[in-house]
């Protein structure tokens, strides 16, 4: 089989960016880093696929006593600026025509983009089997939580998963450092 590449922009959302509810230092890099790869190559990716938090009850997801493991403070509420693409994303994917939006977590937490939904109903794997993709190249935000659960469920799943470990922005340092080595273990290659 041929290889096709999606590109999986992870997550980059206001409210995961500097000055957001639930911001990590070094968004705001991110989204102008994964713009500039785009508005530069634009043909580079034979899908560009952007995940997002969008929260509507998220149960117990959502707390005002968050415990930063399985509770966090409310964040990425579907139809708020902070659950948007990030707007130099917005800007980067605007012209593009092999795009793919999936939303997750809108009634339970959602750490995988591969738990999300497109606005077709298809969930990711059926989007990115339809289109024929063999490699997925993961970026974007929190590298110790959504990312490292994106990519352990595409290697899964059975793609070949790179993740550009300098187009990403993790939580803390520890936890970032330790979900790159689950990654590499599980087989991913690291940019």
């Amino acid at each position: 089989m041929k290889k096709r590449t999606a590109l999986i922009i992870v997550d980059v959302q206001p409210d995961f960016c500097e000055d957001g509810k639930l911001a990590v230092t070094g968004g705001n890099n991110v989204a102008r880093g994964v713009a500039q790869l785009l508005l530069k190559n634009p043909t580079m990716f034979d899908l560009v696929v952007t995940t997002q938090d969008w929260h509507m009850d998220p149960g117990s997801h959502f707390s005002d006593n968050p415990d930063f493991v399985d509770s966090w403070p409310a964040h990425c509420v579907a139809g708020t600026v902070g659950a948007s693409l990030h707007p130099e994303i917005e800007g980067a994917i605007y012209n593009l025509h092999n795009t793919l939006s999936v939303k997750k977590g809108a009634y339970e937490a959602a750490y995988s983009g591969f738990e999300g939904v497109a606005e077709d109903g298809r969930d990711l794997v059926g989007a990115l089997r339809d289109n024929n993709i063999t490699d997925l190249l993961l970026v974007g935000i929190a590298t110790d939580h959504c990312v490292v659960a994106t990519a352990l469920h595409g290697v899964e799943e059975g793609f070949n998963v790179t993740v550009g470990s300098d187009l990403c922005a993790g939580v803390g340092a520890e936890t970032s450092a330790a979900a790159i080595e689950q990654m590499r273990t599980a087989g991913c290659e690291i940019l």
